[in-house]
């Protein structure tokens, strides 16, 4: 059934003169209102007709912003980041989550149907290719964030995962470590790859190889972290040093370091990647990869903002770099 916009008046408690001056982009109604509207719009897939409305992308004054979930640990950070640049700008930010798989993405797809909002910023959920072709076909414009998955049809921006993975590895090779072991992300991700190619890279440049035996895949969780310390402690050659893709992981590294007796840094140092606020307050506090999430939402919603101004997507990614934040996990006292 085609929803009316007396549905819509009734889901978001006001007139049907209030949705229809919210449709048309009218200044006298007030901006909780207007989200209102706009985010009952898009849960109910409504369409005005074109003579009933002269809605139009680019008029909303609404940006809608994507992401898996709220439970990544730096997605508080992206987030706040986007807010800050677009609510300076006037915009209003439309949240959505992938958190019901399919369902969530569905609905989605109805908000872009419904023009809910100008443009988009995206931290590409799971399993959202056929989404994204829709996306990508509707013209929307549309910048990724941490583009894991290398799109090329869409402006990007990203941290330096490479440079990151490269500055963990002669941190601990000037420590004195030589044995190197690591703990990675799913490896369909193009960070994990890249963090992972850097780590190596430095590592012959100092004249030494990884030792694959050494090299653990894990899926971002401390779980895994901790699974994947007790395998090598079971299985693998001796390691003095931990390189873990993500803090969550390195969380649980140290817990499997712990469980195992062995002592952090001077049976074995650990690094881990984000800085998130847990790396600080780990047991020995953590060294890690500072991933600047709020800078990466800060420039991406700075990037989307100038193509709605009319502005053409950049040729390149923006890349954000990283930076080395030294703790006690691996405090060079040898």
């Amino acid at each position: 059934m085609r929803v009316t916009i007396a549905e819509v008046a009734r889901r978001a408690r006001v007139s049907k003169t209030t949705v229809s001056r919210v449709l048309n982009n009218k200044s006298d109604v007030d901006a909780a209102t207007a989200i209102r509207v706009r985010e009952v719009i898009a849960a109910t897939g409504y369409i005005p007709s074109a003579g009933a409305v002269g809605l139009a992308r680019g008029v909303t004054r609404t940006v809608g912003m994507l992401v898996p979930g709220l439970t990544w640990p730096w997605m508080g950070e992206v987030l706040q980041g986007v807010a800050d640049v677009v609510e300076s700008k006037g915009y209003g930010l439309l949240l959505s989550t992938a958190n019901r798989g399919a369902d969530s993405l569905d609905e989605f797809a109805r908000q872009v149907s419904a023009k809910a909002f100008d443009g988009l910023l995206l931290v590409e959920p799971p399993d959202a290719v056929r989404h994204l072709r829709v996306l990508h076909d509707s013209g929307l414009p549309v910048v990724v964030i941490d583009d894991r998955g290398r799109r090329p049809a869409f402006p990007w921006v990203g941290t330096d995962n490479r440079q990151g993975g490269a500055a963990a590895a002669r941190h601990l090779l000037r420590t004195g470590r030589r044995n190197l072991a690591t703990v990675t992300g799913p490896r369909d991700f193009g960070c994990t790859s890249d963090r992972l190619n850097g780590f190596h890279a430095a590592v012959l440049e100092a004249g030494l190889d990884l030792d694959p035996r050494l090299i653990i895949e894990g899926d971002f969780t401390s779980e895994s972290g901790e699974a994947a310390i007790l395998q090598l402690l079971a299985t693998g050659p001796e390691f003095d040093a931990v390189f873990a893709h993500n803090d969550l992981t390195a969380a649980g590294v140290l817990a499997g370091l712990r469980k195992a007796g062995r002592t952090v840094p001077d049976d074995v140092a650990v690094v881990g990647f984000d800085d998130i606020p847990l790396a600080a307050h780990t047991q020995p506090p953590l060294t890690t990869i500072r991933q600047p999430s709020r800078e990466m939402g800060e420039a991406a919603a700075r990037q989307l903002l100038a193509r709605l101004a009319g502005s053409p997507p950049p040729d390149d990614p923006v890349i954000v770099p990283t930076s080395l934040v030294v703790r006690e996990s691996s405090s060079a006292h040898w």
